[in-house]
């Protein structure tokens, strides 16, 4: 089997995962999770709020638990597991990024829509001061061509991004798409490239698996798919299938096994198959986090959640803008009021 140390895995099932579970991560927890995954030697737990740093708001969700609480746990029961952030320049600031440095976190991802890098600037420069990992994090990578992701990626790079994630917010990618997007990243960029997927159209392993045959180093996973939407590549069945591959990633196969089935499952309140919901959201390309969001707002103006968001991705909205949400529902439903 060949050392595959050069790919580096980041379970995210703590942060994406925090959409599922409505930001209501307990301390006990996030301390279970880190715990066990530690033992099993992931590369990077990622620890915040599903919207990252500074998300906890009526707009995107209140947590249950203060999230410098959790990264603070998390940090503590991590011995070889690096703890890392993610943060959304107008989500989160400054402040929040030191606070969760002075906590230990070791890595930011710097989240931006695919044609907005301009904003990261400020907090990958002040991340790379601190002496962080700086990554940057091209979200909705489906709704822009392959020259732009190359654009705008390398303006993460110039602001000091040490590595640039394809992010497939919507998991609407196909894996030819995903093929064309990391080579011409790879063939562009001098700094490393990460593949984020979602499972919406259940290609989020095969899409890894693409990234990874293009030249993708930093990938992501979420055990039992725990991550917004149908969730992410499914942490414990990539592994098992990279070893299938004869790539060992010194990341315990058994003991992550075990982890998704007696620690990750209970925290699970329903099933993370592919339902209609986060189907449509593969299908029509839109932010996977809107599903709960959607769901609620369709619940409260009698309209179908699907069409919901039909209409989100028709006005291709981007992540920061929840609010739309209930618009849309609102509308939708005056107009089937009226027979529009």
């Amino acid at each position: 089997m060949s050392n595959g140390k050069y790919l580096q895995l980041t379970e995210v099932s703590l942060r994406d995962g925090s959409h599922v579970v409505a930001h209501a991560f307990t301390e006990k927890q996030v301390r279970d999770v880190a715990k066990s995954v530690d033992d099993a030697g992931m590369h990077y737990l990622e620890v915040s709020h599903g919207d990252g740093l500074g998300g906890s708001t009526l707009q995107y969700g209140k947590s249950l638990v203060d999230e410098m609480k959790l990264i603070e746990a998390a940090v503590d029961e991590c011995k070889h597991t690096k703890v890392s952030v993610l943060l959304i320049p107008g989500i989160g600031t400054i402040h929040e990024l030191e606070q969760a440095h002075n906590l230990g976190a070791q890595l930011v991802r710097v989240a931006t829509h695919a044609t907005e890098a301009d904003v990261s600037a400020q907090h990958i420069k002040k991340a790379r001061e601190l002496g962080m990992e700086a990554i940057g994090f091209l979200m909705m990578a489906h709704s822009v061509s392959a020259d732009k992701l190359v654009e705008q990626a390398k303006l993460m790079q110039s602001y000091g991004a040490q590595a640039v994630y394809v992010t497939d917010s919507a998991g609407a990618l196909l894996p030819h798409e995903v093929r064309e997007k990391i080579r011409a990243m790879r063939k562009h960029l001098d700094v490393e490239i990460g593949f984020h997927a979602h499972n919406n159209l259940s290609l989020a392993i095969a899409n890894t698996l693409v990234a990874i045959e293009e030249g993708a180093t930093r990938i992501d996973g979420s055990i039992r798919c725990l991550g917004a939407g149908a969730g992410n590549a499914q942490t414990e069945v990539l592994l098992a299938v990279l070893e299938r591959m004869g790539i060992d990633l010194g990341i315990d196969l058994y003991k992550m096994m075990d982890v998704a089935e007696d620690v990750v499952g209970p925290i699970i309140q329903g099933s993370q198959e592919i339902r209609k919901g986060s189907l449509v959201l593969g299908y029509a390309g839109v932010y996977s986090s809107f599903l709960l969001h959607a769901e609620r707002a369709g619940k409260k103006f009698g309209v179908d959640p699907r069409d919901i968001l039909i209409e989100l991705g028709k006005m291709k909205v981007v992540g920061g803008q929840e609010d739309m949400i209930v618009d849309v529902a609102a509308d939708l439903s005056k107009k089937a009021k009226a027979g529009v």
